[in-house]
């Protein structure tokens, strides 16, 4: 059984890597011009979120205001992710110690849900870390993990790990194994039909939930200390 896992997660990979060597030069280069073009477009926007948050997290959010955290990119590659800082509490390691410790701030919870605390990784992209598009990148505790429990994982790490992605748009967070195995379909879909079209409709579909998820977040009460993941 293990000798039968191994051969299918072999043939996989070799049949993803054969796709990504066919995807025309040109793509890459164009996605790399929308990398650009996308990053430098929102970068006032996160100027403008860095002084508003600079005014308000002393009232509403104390403490620092950007979050680092490794993940692992491209070929296992470890770097800094940045994120808006929507939580306080002890960090122990990846992990919080405990639930009771650890609050969701009012102005946290806001960000969360309209996925401004993701903002910041446009730096990640301007460094060359990340891309707007592709798979959601993993803590490297957990993707390790989940190579050890998911056939295929791994595969993910053959592009860029992205802002947004098809398995983002069309499932949302998990921290199960599960939900990362459901997610990995998504993921290797993605990377199997690479275009200028399919980044284009995850930038659509990214963009319309952010500003549904605005819109409803403005309209309803924000509960406090809720881990909305």
């Amino acid at each position: 059984m293990a000798h039968r896992i191994f051969r299918c997660r072999r043939h996989a990979g070799e049949e993803l890597h054969g796709h990504l060597a066919q995807v025309s030069p040109l793509f890459w280069a164009t996605k790399y011009a929308m990398d650009l073009t996308v990053s430098l477009a929102l970068l006032p926007i996160l100027l403008v979120c860095m002084v508003f948050l600079l005014v308000c997290n002393p009232f509403w959010n104390p403490g620092p205001m950007i979050f680092s955290q490794d993940r692992m990119g491209r070929d296992g590659r470890i770097f800094r992710m940045f994120k808006f800082r929507t939580m306080t509490g002890i960090w122990q390691g990846h992990m919080f110690e405990k639930d009771d410790i650890v609050r969701v701030s009012r102005l946290g919870a806001f960000m969360r849900r309209t996925r401004i605390d993701e903002l910041p990784q446009i730096l990640n992209v301007l460094l060359g870390q990340m891309s707007v598009i592709g798979p959601r990148p993993e803590q490297p505790e957990f993707t390790r993990q989940y190579i050890d429990h998911i056939p295929g994982f791994e595969l993910r790490l053959s592009v860029k790990p992205g802002i947004s992605g098809l398995a983002q748009v069309k499932l949302g967070y998990t921290d199960t194994i599960a939900g990362a195995a459901h997610k990995l379909r998504w993921d290797l879909i993605y990377m199997s039909r690479l275009g200028v079209g399919t980044e284009c409709y995850i930038i659509a579909r990214t963009a319309a939930l952010v500003f549904r998820r605005l819109a409803r977040t403005i309209t309803t009460r924000i509960p406090l200390g809720r881990n909305a993941r």
